[in-house]
């Protein structure tokens, strides 16, 4: 009778496996896809904002120690498919070390239960802090339940009894000398595998992004911001202008990185120009977008008749301020005279000024943000840093 029902339930893991082997296969494509594909096309999960697959695979947390999640899902479906059928293989002589695992079934549960638990942390993780659900995942978080269901022996202590035969079986087996040096053996294999791939991000290259953009991304202050009206070195060589908008996420993050070129580079000097994406003072949007960016744009004009134009734009980037009050405070702050502040940014002179901005922007193609000029070349959004510099020294900058 026993012997009947474990080959039901071994039938019913094996189905459960394939099915989880067949979508981790189609997870591992997607993450290349996303990854290593510039010219992929969004794939069949990829629904909304939301229901994002090919978002989700493209976030730093859709790996683990260099080694995508989908990696390590079809590991455990594999894994758990070769416990299917150990009391066969065992008896194949170059597989008789397959002997230790005497109970199949409970570390099939306990292995159910245990990466449940894991993905139940991944699905929060995706849920409250990358905003997006990838259904796939979900798909598999939910199969690795039921398999942990479907071996548990629940008339016999169920989940714990598993998990306690699961450690008895593992003790006895290191006791024996060769098992314990194979043990180690394939540990140390394991571990200088991952150190392998967590430092060359071989199969991670978002990973690698990532890291190159965390000292530009994660600060909520600008340790390399200056005060005036000058950002490097007045009669520098090379010119680099950038176009910005302060609500555009990523200009935050170059906005560090330009403040750190020049304090890395001589013969430099760096102009900023304002590119607001907002409908209120760019008459080449068509729809609305930044709203408010044009009144940021205009304050940060008028701060630099006051001599604190670096000043107020790395604060406009800090600070995020969402109305007009939020900017004055912020003006304040930085000891500028306010009335004379709220008369200048509401002056023709600066609507002028800002106009002229964005229609110079608009005649060199310019219709996004950040962009780099320097020589007329163009480099639109943000790159590496060790690029943004390379490129500048081969402008004629050079290091400090």
């Amino acid at each position: 009778m026993e012997r009947t029902v474990n080959l039901k339930k071994k039938i019913a893991i094996a189905v459960l496996v394939l099915i989880g082997i067949i979508t981790t296969i189609k997870l591992a494509i997607i993450y290349h896809e996303a990854n290593f594909n510039p010219y992929a096309l969004p794939s069949f999960c990829t629904i909304n904002e939301f229901v994002d697959c090919d978002g989700v695979a493209k976030t730093s947390e859709s790996q683990f120690l260099g080694v995508p999640l989908a990696y390590w899902g079809l590991f455990l479906y594999s894994f758990i498919f070769l416990l299917l059928f150990v009391d066969k293989l065992k008896n194949v002589k170059f597989l008789k070390f397959l002997e230790v695992f005497k109970n199949p079934l409970d570390y099939i549960a306990s292995l159910g239960v245990i990466s449940f638990t894991i993905s139940m942390g991944l699905l929060c993780i995706s849920l409250f802090e990358i905003h997006k659900l990838c259904i796939l995942c979900a798909a598999t978080y939910t199969l690795n339940l039921i398999i942990g269901i479907v071996a548990a022996d629940f008339k016999n202590g169920g989940f714990i009894k598993a998990f306690k035969q699961s450690f008895i079986d593992f003790f006895d087996a290191v006791k024996q000398k060769k098992y314990l040096v194979s043990f180690i053996v394939v540990m140390l294999l394991t571990s200088a595998g991952l150190a392998y791939t967590r430092l060359t991000y071989k199969f991670a290259p978002q990973v690698k992004r990532a890291d190159e953009f965390s000292e530009f991304v994660k600060p909520k202050h600008n340790r390399y911001k200056v005060s005036g009206n000058l950002l490097g070195d007045e009669d520098a060589k090379v010119v680099m202008y950038v176009y910005s908008d302060y609500q555009c996420p990523m200009c935050r993050a170059h906005n560090i990185m330009i403040h750190k070129i020049a304090k890395e580079l001589k013969d430099i000097k760096i102009i900023h120009k304002n590119l607001p994406l907002d409908m209120e003072c760019n008459v080449y949007l068509t729809q609305p977008f930044h709203e408010g960016s044009c009144m940021e744009a205009r304050y940060a004009l008028a701060a630099k008749k006051q001599g604190k134009y670096w000043d107020m734009n790395s604060a406009l980037f800090e600070e995020l301020p969402k109305t007009e009050q939020e900017v004055l405070k912020i003006a304040h702050k930085l000891g500028l005279n306010i009335s004379q502040l709220e008369e200048d940014a509401n002056s023709v002179e600066i609507a002028n000024e800002l106009r002229k901005q964005i229609d110079e922007a608009n005649s060199n193609g310019i219709n996004g943000t950040p962009t780099s000029v320097v020589d007329g070349d163009i480099n639109v959004g943000i790159q590496r840093y060790d690029d943004y510099k390379a490129w500048l020294i081969k402008k004629g900058a050079k290091e400090r």
